[in-house]
């Protein structure tokens, strides 16, 4: 499967909101959006207002990753919006899980679940089987620019394993710190999703054409094949 990139538009150039994302709608699977509730990591970012402004515009999927403490509040908001994905924190999923599965796919979305640096992807076993996408945090989740955790990319490697010894469908995604210094290592394990901020896509130009093409040219250059 051929590398998929995404967006997180947290790390966005706000003042160039409408003339960014008509570029990336040409370039990019899908958008990648935050929303932090100040509990579950102390800050906070974005919200189901924003995403209703992207769909105006966007012509590829969203993908809604919660960092919120309860994430049943903010489930039908999304579900009204139509996030095409919806991803929440395995750590915060205990009790509630399958019924938060049934709901995101009873409205005919897809379900996403997320794993902190230090959570095992034995937590998700239960479930594994139902979620349509697994994000793999590679830094510390709540703040842009966190150190790049190696030992997390262990996860995605075990998580590919997985899907092919069992014929699970999944997508497999990472997020944290995906840039230059970095790419070569993610690319050794095989995600099926980056998630490209500040540093591996937003920040490397203020125009928007000339940071997708260093990005494309920075992960060229380390490309390499994979050993899956």
């Amino acid at each position: 499967m051929n590398a998929k990139f995404s967006p997180s538009l947290m790390t966005m150039d706000l003042d160039k909101f409408k003339e960014q994302i008509t570029f990336l709608n040409e370039h990019v699977d899908s958008y990648h959006i935050d929303i932090m509730d100040g509990h579950y990591v102390p800050n906070i970012t974005l919200s189901p207002w924003f995403i209703e402004q992207v769909k105006k515009i966007s012509t590829v999927p969203i993908s809604t990753h919660l960092m919120v403490t309860n994430p049943s509040q903010w489930i039908e908001q999304l579900i009204k919006i139509k996030s095409e994905y919806i991803c929440i924190h395995a750590e915060v999923m205990n009790g509630i899980a399958f019924r938060l599965i049934n709901q995101v796919h009873d409205a005919n979305l897809k379900f996403g679940v997320v794993l902190n640096p230090e959570t095992s992807i034995n937590v998700i076993k239960p479930y594994i089987d139902l979620v349509d996408k697994i994000t793999i945090m590679t830094v510390d989740p709540g703040f842009a620019g966190e150190k790049f955790i190696d030992s997390t990319l262990d996860k995605i490697r075990d998580l590919r394993n997985l899907r092919n010894t069992n014929n699970f469908d999944y997508l497999i995604e990472m997020d944290g710190s995906s840039n230059k210094n970095t790419f070569e290592k993610i690319q050794k394990v095989s995600p099926d999703i980056y998630i490209l901020g500040r540093s591996g896509l937003f920040g490397l130009d203020e125009n928007i054409e000339n940071a997708w093409y260093k990005m494309l040219e920075n992960f060229s250059s380390t490309k390499q094949s994979s050993i899956y």
